[in-house]
């Protein structure tokens, strides 16, 4: 640490031969203005501050031993010394740069100008010249006037016929290149009708196709309707008592059933609470899964009790013997041996 300070301490004394070059530099300036071909050696000069620059940041920090400790304040004005003296010396060499700049460019436009000048004395000079030398054949060339200008006409009068023909080659050009956009233009339009007659064909095509798929549909739905609203056996009154009586019977013997399986349930439940049971022997598990079992049967008896009363109210309606899937009619066979029976065999199968 104490090097490091000693480093920084020690920067800004070796940066002020820095600062001379570039006071040395703007007096190049000066001298450059007075004499432009002398410029090259104003460029190197703030070239050499590089390794200077250099060698001040690579130099290796000497540790000594009796070198002071500085506080921090003492370094923090010590960096900002040496930053200080850094931006100072970028600022000059920046400003002997613009200078030599501007100098460069004052001796261009310097050279410019009086070539400028030297061009114009020389176009002066020539063209008096000219002048002198025109006078000189004026007298030469006043007979041959003559016979150039009756040329220069026959010339004219050749080239104004020329010029004729090409008008009239280019016109036809036009009217032939306008007749052959006109009938492109015909022809594109007569494609565009015939793609739109096309169109216009196909839609209604499409429409009539459209019309005959809702027709389809709507037969469909009316069919559908009539199957759904159709009572397959509403004219056999003989076929519908029977099925009343059987599903009357059905419906008694299901009610009977249900009344002695409740029974034994509940008399399975007085058993169990009258009587201790070893549980070692599972004779209570046993006969609570035999009661569940029987009160499952007995829901099952009410759920075949409210289908035979739905069976029995479309008997009434005279639509029992109609299948709850496709609406088609249940044959009789099957009516008479399953009571009772919502599906044909078929949806049954699927299902």
């Amino acid at each position: 640490m104490p090097s490091s300070v000693k480093k920084a301490v020690k920067t800004p004394v070796k940066k002020a031969p820095v600062k001379k070059a570039a006071v040395k530099g703007s007096a190049n300036k000066v001298s450059a203005k007075k004499t432009p071909a002398k410029k090259a050696p104003a460029k190197k000069a703030p070239a050499k501050k590089a390794p200077a620059k250099a060698a001040v940041k690579k130099a290796p920090p000497k540790k000594t031993a009796k070198s002071p400790v500085l506080s921090a304040q003492q370094r923090a004005l010590v960096a900002k010394r040496t930053a200080a003296a850094k931006a100072k010396a970028l600022a000059a060499a920046k400003a002997l740069k613009v200078r030599e700049d501007k100098a460069r460019a004052a001796a261009k436009a310097k050279a410019a100008a009086a070539a400028k000048l030297q061009k114009e004395r020389d176009a002066k000079a020539k063209a008096a010249a000219k002048a002198k030398a025109a006078a000189a054949k004026a007298k030469a060339l006043a007979a041959a006037r003559a016979q150039r200008e009756r040329e220069a006409k026959a010339k004219a009068a050749a080239k104004e016929r020329e010029i004729q023909a090409k008008a009239r080659d280019k016109a036809a050009a036009e009217a032939k290149k306008q007749r052959e956009i006109e009938a492109k233009r015909k022809a594109i339009e007569a494609e565009k009708l015939r793609k739109l007659r096309e169109i216009e064909r196909r839609n209604q095509e499409e429409l009539k196709r459209q019309e005959r798929r809702e027709a389809e549909e709507r037969k469909r739905q009316e069919a559908l309707q009539r199957k759904m609203l159709s009572k397959p056996y509403g004219k056999d009154e003989g076929f519908l008592n029977e099925l009343r009586t059987l599903l009357l019977e059905t419906r008694a013997a299901t009610t009977a059933q249900i009344a002695i399986t409740e029974a034994e349930a509940e008399e399975m439940l007085v058993d169990r609470e009258r009587l201790e049971y070893d549980d070692e022997d599972g004779s209570s598990v046993a006969s609570d899964i035999q009661r569940d079992q029987l009160k499952d049967f007995a829901t099952a008896l009410r759920l075949k009790v409210d289908e035979i009363d739905v069976a029995l109210s479309r008997v009434d309606d005279g639509s029992y013997g109609r299948c709850d899937e496709c609406y088609e009619p249940i044959s009789k066979a099957r009516l008479l041996a399953q009571l009772p029976v919502f599906t044909c065999v078929s949806c049954r199968a699927s299902v």
